[in-house]
């Protein structure tokens, strides 16, 4: 009977030694797996002054301290120059790891900030049109399709010069119902709805162009985060998309 216990608690031990084997091979693949994701989105800053790199890091840290004044911030440091392209990939190397890691409350986060700082660096050099679309884009925090979609409707609406179909058409500015109508002058910022809807249409096919050429193949870490960009702009061109479709069929 003594034997037959000695047999079985040395069976459990070799379970017990085989499920440490395991997962200790199972720890090391992981932190394999982390050091060479570390390795490949540390080469992405290959070329860039180690200064610059450093000063990117620390302003996207307060970025993220700002809290409620993150918009402030981010005005701020556009004003001063800071927002560049190093910027955007600092951020888009960070939350390229939160996907890695599926931390989807850190991927929500740092996805809007990316947005709002893509969209303050597009704004200072864009037309009306495009400018307005940025704020459009930056109006979505990432869930909610239709609510965005409403939003967007009430500001369109109150962005826009409101149309008559019929002085859209008419010659020599006449009104259907009062007559002559004044156009606003040229230096006005007043956007016309026509405007928004070629403007984003030309972006549409440039959007387009660029995810076709820019396709990978592969499962390579590189090939893997290029792909995920992809489907960033891929997501960002539906969106651009959704916006000149209802610009198209807007109704007051």
């Amino acid at each position: 009977m003594l034997e037959g216990l000695a047999q079985e608690w040395q069976e459990k031990q070799r379970e017990k030694t085989k499920e440490l084997w395991r997962r200790r091979k199972a720890e090391e693949a992981e932190e394999e797996r982390k050091v060479e994701e570390f390795r490949e989105i540390a080469s992405r800053f290959r070329g860039y002054p180690e200064k610059e790199i450093k000063d990117a890091k620390h302003l996207i840290s307060n970025f993220i301290k700002a809290g409620e004044d993150v918009e402030k911030i981010i005005v701020e440091a556009a004003d001063n120059g800071e927002l560049t392209d190093l910027v955007l990939l600092v951020i888009w190397n960070r939350l390229d790891l939160a996907r890695r890691d599926d931390e989807r409350h850190v991927i929500q986060a740092l996805g809007l900030l990316y947005r709002r700082v893509e969209a303050e660096m597009w704004k200072r050099r864009s037309s009306p049109a495009m400018q307005l679309l940025n704020e459009l884009l930056n109006l979505h925090d990432g869930s909610n399709d239709d609510e965005w979609l409403r939003q967007c409707r009430i500001c369109m609406l109150n962005v826009f010069l409101r149309e008559d179909p019929f002085t859209i058409l008419a010659p020599l500015e006449v009104g259907i119902s009062k007559g002559p109508i004044d156009l606003p002058p040229e230096e006005d910022d007043t956007l016309l709805r026509i405007d928004f809807i070629r403007e984003t249409d030309e972006l549409l096919k440039e959007l387009k162009g660029k995810v076709k050429n820019d396709a990978v193949m592969g499962l390579d870490p590189q090939s893997i985060a290029i792909t995920l960009k992809l489907q960033e702009k891929d997501r960002t061109l539906q969106q651009v998309k959704a916006l000149r479709d209802m610009a198209i069929s807007l109704k007051w």
